[in-house]
């Protein structure tokens, strides 16, 4: 059910209780407001997120939201909500706060519910950073399983762009392990997926690959 749909059918249930003496039916419209507002304030958080990202400037607001998200969810038992929540919760952290530590436990948490509940894009994501976090600490070879991971979720699903983006990271890693070649053709790959989605931010990201780990 969209969202539309559930604030629509709220308000056919707020008929059925006023005009047909139906109070059990305010229940069930509070549980569909509920996920309305969740749906709301993740797609809120999210819109505040990628401003961060274009100005680098915290947003308080952003991790409320996804909070409040993660809590509706979790009360209502969508099991898919709340791991996608809760992953942006760890993302606010590990990205606005640059706090991986703090966002460490909700990653997890999120790989966890998104599993449970066949969300392969979530795990995606969670997987990613997941990969970043091990990266950062300096566990090449688990960053490189994270992402690896990651990456293959996001070719099942055609996720194309985010393809690119995982490649840079493995990219970065192989440089790192002196996989040199194995670098260029990360890089290589990632230029054309972008090229082919119009993916000009994974462009951007491929050019600055390039110059950090001076390859052509």
């Amino acid at each position: 059910m969209t969202t539309d749909e559930r604030i629509e059918q709220a308000e056919l249930l707020y008929e059925r209780a006023v005009f047909g003496g139906d109070a059990g039916a305010l229940a069930t419209a509070d549980l569909l407001l509920d996920a309305a507002e969740a749906d709301l304030a993740l797609a809120r958080g999210r819109v505040i997120h990628a401003r961060f990202l274009e100005e680098r400037v915290e947003d308080a607001a952003e991790l409320e939201l996804f909070e409040r998200a993660a809590k509706l969810y979790g009360r209502l038992g969508d099991v898919r909500g709340e791991g996608e929540a809760l992953f942006w919760v760890a993302a606010f952290h590990q990205v606005v706060r640059d706090d991986t530590p703090t966002a460490l436990p909700a990653f997890e948490r999120a790989r966890d519910l998104a599993t449970e509940a066949g969300d392969r894009l979530t795990l995606s994501y969670a997987l990613r950073h997941l990969g970043i976090a091990a990266h950062t600490a300096g566990r090449l070879d688990e960053a490189r399983e994270h992402l690896e991971e990651s990456t293959r979720l996001r070719r099942e699903l055609g996720f194309l762009p985010g393809v690119a983006a995982n490649l840079i990271g493995l990219a970065y890693l192989a440089a790192q392990q002196e996989r040199r070649d194995d670098a260029m053709t990360h890089l290589g790959e990632a230029t054309e997926l972008a090229e082919a989605t119009a993916a000009h931010g994974a462009l951007r990201w491929v050019t600055e690959a390039r110059k950090d780990l001076d390859m052509p």
